[in-house]
């Protein structure tokens, strides 16, 4: 694994969602509604809106407005339609960028997305153009001052619910499983009292990429900055080693 922290990164990004925290809840919110309208409201029988659920806690997400959302989406199910488009690309000096959206006009959609690549010296590339180079998996992020529990136990803990590997970095420790396997190792973390500073299914970079160059920093910062602001994106994955 990589020296540097995974999870200084993840605070990082976490602080900057604080300051629009209605912004996350609403991104979530609309995750609720597509998995509640495609495999019911029970997440007992719904795999996808059970990881969704994990997402929303690991947000802070109270669980009352996780309830009204199932609820809602279960009684209005039809009432929007959002679809599911994926935009692969490159920002300056080639880091690879996948961007994840949920939204219910394409057309705007495409627009905020092609606008936030230009924007930051980057380009709109074919699916798959740099999908190839990250890996789907579930991922486990447990802050080290939130658990007394010891790096040896964590590790078999979470390898004996079916884990795929597991790090300890300077200030959290990394859970890495398949994405099938993601639910099963997760309740049966939090069984044990664990929570986590995020946890969801993941692209992960197969490799990671340094920039030097300042410029090249402000572009990717001021394409990522604008992918954030967009209410239709729900997740930026990239190969920048921050």
């Amino acid at each position: 694994m990589s020296g540097h922290s995974k999870f200084a990164n993840i605070k990082h990004k976490k602080e900057k969602n604080d300051a629009a925290k209605g912004k996350i809840f609403t991104i979530i919110g609309r995750e609720i509604a597509v998995a509640v309208k495609e495999g019911g409201p029970d997440p007992a029988n719904n795999f996808k809106l059970a990881q969704v659920i994990a997402k929303a806690k690991a947000n802070n997400m109270p669980n009352d407005t996780i309830d009204r959302g199932i609820k809602k989406a279960a009684g209005e199910g039809g009432s929007v339609n959002y679809e599911h488009i994926t935009y692969e690309g490159y920002g300056p000096n080639g880091i690879a960028i996948i961007v994840e959206t949920l939204t219910d006009n394409k057309n705007r959609t495409a627009a905020d997305v092609r606008s936030a690549f230009t924007k930051g010296n980057g380009n709109i590339g074919t699916p798959g153009c740099v999908s190839f180079m990250f890996d789907e998996k579930g991922q486990l992020i447990v802050d080290k001052e939130e658990t007394d529990m010891d790096a040896d136990d964590l590790m078999m803990l979470a390898l004996d619910a079916g884990a795929e590997d597991f790090s300890e970095e300077e200030d959290s420790y990394e859970i890495i499983t398949a994405p099938d396997d993601f639910q099963a190792v997760y309740d049966a973390l939090t069984k044990e009292g664990l929570t986590f500073v995020s946890a969801e299914v993941t692209m992960i970079p197969q490799t990671y990429v340094e920039l030097t160059d300042e410029t090249a920093i402000k572009n990717l910062n001021r394409t990522l900055d604008l992918l954030d602001e967009s209410d239709d994106v729900q997740a930026v994955y990239h190969n920048w080693d921050e």
